[in-house]
């Protein structure tokens, strides 16, 4: 069991140098952010267009 512990511990280790330190994770949130702030608007207004659509398309097999 310990063998275990060691082999997954040493295995992890160099995973940790694929992620980069949280100070540069700082302009990648907030680009992301930014891009969900400027999809929202565009989501609120698409959403009932979209369910409309759905239940036209349903309402349409239904009367087959």
């Amino acid at each position: 069991m310990l063998q275990l512990l060691f082999a997954v511990a040493f295995s992890a280790v160099p995973l940790t140098l694929y992620i980069p330190p949280i100070r540069s994770f700082n302009l990648f949130i907030e680009t992301v952010e930014t891009i969900i702030r400027q999809t929202v608007l565009y989501t609120i207004g698409a959403f009932p267009r979209v369910r409309l659509a759905f239940s036209r398309i349903f309402s349409s097999f239904v009367h087959l």
